[in-house]
């Protein structure tokens, strides 16, 4: 009996068992794993570049096209993907011509926006005050304006776009000879590109065989030049060259047809917009000028090396902004074309990097011309990136035609 017992006891466990086990809810299968949520990847930070121009104020026919540029040319470049697959934000500062502003917007740049460069300033003027800056602050900057002491002596963060003041020069005095003109006349701006501009043709002149007989300088805001031009006449000059950017390069023509000084007016690479044609009216027909091959890319012969980009430029500025284009407005294409070569070269925005990038740039056909920068020039342009042009009905034309 006790053996059975406990064989019914063990039968009664073990039955319970069972029955607990079958009173129990089936098990649940286990929870899928949530799927990852995909976390949007942070956007890279902009590329910032920062922009002096003088978009109003007596420069402004310089730096309105050169902000309208440089506009267009961040706007196409980021359409493309960028930079090194970064967007790029243009930091763009109005000057308004003025030294002391430009100043003041390159420290911004340089201290509260962190750009990587600096392009411009517009006037020469304003590009020598920061030229010390930049270079302490080790900023690159490409200037978009033309005197030769931007860049003369070197400093290893300036650059500049447009053809040196002594290339203007020397196209001028040689024009000149083939002319049979000898005896000149020089009125200039008493900015930094008229003072700058005079110190070239006065070093220059004895050695290409020209007399400067007389030189006189006016004030930048000058509305009526008579009493001066009435020395050079006085003087028996054969030829006036005007070295300026201001609108009295205009004011110089009108004088000198209003008071029959009929003899040729020569006027610097500053000369480049269309819109210094229309203030002169028809006093303006007959000026000559050097300029780059911009002002005619659709003439140019279809095997020009620049030709191409030259009337993509021009055609896609007048298209988008219903003007003519300007040679300013391409001084700024080529420093923001300088700088997107530099960086895709160094291939990172290091700027000790890029700034070397610069120095390497060889072949880089631009709207001024084919730029080799090297340490030793940090403008990189040749005597044939110049044109002599002049103004026919109003129009500008090579003068060869």
């Amino acid at each position: 009996m006790k053996t059975l017992r406990v064989v019914v006891l063990g039968m009664a466990a073990a039955l319970g068992i069972g029955l607990m086990a079958c009173n129990r809810k089936p098990a649940e299968p286990a929870a899928t794993p949530a799927a990852p949520v995909p976390v949007a990847p942070v956007p890279a930070a902009p590329i910032k570049i920062g922009a002096i121009f003088s978009v109003t104020g007596p420069a402004s026919n310089l730096g309105a096209p050169e902000a309208r540029t440089a506009e267009m040319f961040v706007a196409e470049l980021n359409a493309k993907g960028g930079l090194l697959g970064r967007q790029v934000e243009l930091v763009l500062k109005d000057s308004g011509g003025s030294p002391e502003k430009a100043v003041s917007f390159a420290k911004q740049l340089i201290d509260e926006d962190k750009v990587l460069a600096i392009v411009g300033p517009s006037t020469s003027g304003e590009s020598m005050q920061i030229k010390a800056i930049c270079e302490q602050n080790r900023m690159i900057l490409v200037s978009c304006a033309a005197a030769e002491d931007i860049v003369n002596p070197v400093a290893q963060y300036v650059f500049k776009t447009p053809q040196k003041d002594s290339q203007a020069a020397a196209w001028i005095f040689g024009t000149m000879k083939k002319m049979g003109i000898a005896k000149i006349g020089v009125v200039s701006g008493n900015d930094g590109y008229g003072k700058a501009g005079r110190k070239q043709l006065e070093q220059l002149a004895p050695s290409m065989g020209i007399e400067i007989a007389a030189a006189e300088e006016y004030d930048k805001d000058a509305t009526d030049l008579t009493d001066i031009l009435a020395k050079l006449k006085a003087a028996g000059v054969s030829a006036v060259v005007n070295w300026s950017i201001v609108p009295a390069q205009s004011i110089v023509a009108k004088n000198m047809k209003q008071m029959g000084f009929d003899v040729p007016l020569f006027q610097s690479h500053g000369f480049g917009n269309i819109k210094y044609v229309e203030l002169a009216g028809e006093a303006a027909n007959g000026i000559l000028f050097p300029a780059s091959k911009l002002l005619i890319a659709e003439r140019l012969p279809d095997d020009h090396p620049g030709k191409a980009m030259l009337v993509a430029y021009k055609q896609g500025y007048e298209a988008k902004f219903n003007e003519p284009v300007s040679t300013f407005g391409g001084h700024a294409y080529d420093a923001l074309l300088v700088i997107k070569t530099a960086v895709e070269k160094a291939g990172n925005t290091d700027r000790d990097q890029v700034r070397t990038a610069i120095e390497e740039i060889k072949g880089l056909v631009g709207t001024a011309g084919v730029f080799n920068f090297s340490p030793g020039d940090h403008n990189g342009l040749g005597m044939d990136a110049f044109e002599m042009m002049t103004v026919k009905d109003g129009q500008f034309a090579p003068l060869e035609d």
